[in-house]
């Protein structure tokens, strides 16, 4: 049996459909649905249980889960970066991650984890992921932190050579419609168009940085899920690795990428950033995804005009966009 901790999310929808593409739906979803639309991401897809997150910890706890797990791909996260309750994070990032992690592997389980690449916090290190840089990073918001805290104890206790714990970058692409103002900006970028006709980005708070020109490193949300897929069917590749495209574009090109999927002139304007930001601003990420090579792994990531294009041809305009 596989878990999925945080399956009805956005990235753990993407993961149980990569599952039941490949004829696997012997999978167990851990989330809270709550009261938003998180449980449309459902409907389509096949799954063998669902367990609400905190029933799953007591089990858990009591080392009573009833399945025969063979891997815990563990996405269930409070993932918003604005989140203040700095308790609240540690108790749910970084607590209930390092229980199930310790369950997992007493189990004899295969482990995944998401981590984020907001740990690199404001990338002057650079974003290798170098096990020698974790120690010296220093995250710019508490989900960051709290992400960054749970990858140093894997380091602390050596448990990264037995586990996968993947730092992913600016992930966009369908399912992501119940994140509210955590959605990419891809998915904001679509409907602020078919409002408007026009897109609104950031300008630019650095003085060496054109309006529009910060610069992500935007990977499509199928090119997680296959590389996590790999990773269950390569349980000798282990660490703490990057998840992205290997390439920064720019709020720009995303834009144009969205305009073109779209078959419209594109139409950019730029307004202040919200204060709020101000010194938690990533100006630029791009993952060094160059361990790909070093274990073999043969999956290559989707261009952004490309994964835009079929994120708004084959989901957001369609009157079911989930997958």
């Amino acid at each position: 049996m596989y878990i999925i901790t945080g399956g009805a999310g956005f990235i753990g929808s993407a993961m149980l459909w990569q599952l039941n593409q490949q004829g696997i739906d012997d999978v167990v979803l851990v989330d809270h649905l709550g009261t938003d639309d998180k449980w449309r991401n459902l409907v389509k897809l096949t799954y063998a249980d669902y367990i609400h997150r905190e029933r799953f910890r007591e089990l858990l706890q009591r080392d009573a889960l009833p399945w025969k797990v063979e891997a815990i791909i563990h996405l269930g996260a409070c993932s918003d970066t604005t989140e203040a309750d700095g308790d609240f994070l540690m108790e749910n990032n970084f607590q209930f991650s390092r229980e199930i992690c310790r369950y997992a592997l007493d189990k004899g389980a295969r482990f995944i984890h998401a981590s984020s690449a907001a740990t690199y916090g404001d990338g002057s290190l650079g974003f290798s992921d170098d096990p020698d840089l974790l120690p010296k990073l220093r995250p710019l918001n508490l989900y960051a932190y709290s992400k960054h805290l749970f990858d140093l104890w894997l380091v602390r206790h050596g448990l990264e050579k037995e586990v996968a714990s993947l730092k992913f970058f600016n992930v966009y692409g369908p399912n992501e419609y119940h994140k509210g103002e955590m959605r990419s900006v891809a998915c904001k970028a679509y409907k602020q168009i078919t409002k408007h006709g026009d897109l609104e980005l950031f300008r630019s708070t650095s003085p060496d940085i054109s309006d529009g020109e910060q610069k992500r490193d935007f990977v499509y949300v199928k090119d997680c899920t296959a590389l996590m897929s790999w990773l269950l069917e390569n349980r000798h590749v282990n660490g703490i690795h990057n998840v992205g495209s290997g390439r920064a574009r720019s709020f720009n090109d995303l834009g144009r990428a969205v305009f073109s999927a779209m078959q419209r002139s594109c139409r950019i304007t730029y307004v202040d950033m919200p204060r709020m930001l101000h010194g938690k601003y990533q100006n630029f990420t791009q993952a060094d995804m160059n361990w790909l090579d070093k274990v073999g792994c043969p999956l290559k990531m989707t261009s952004l005009e490309d994964g835009v294009t079929d994120f708004v041809q084959n989901y957001l305009s369609q009157p079911d966009p989930y997958l």
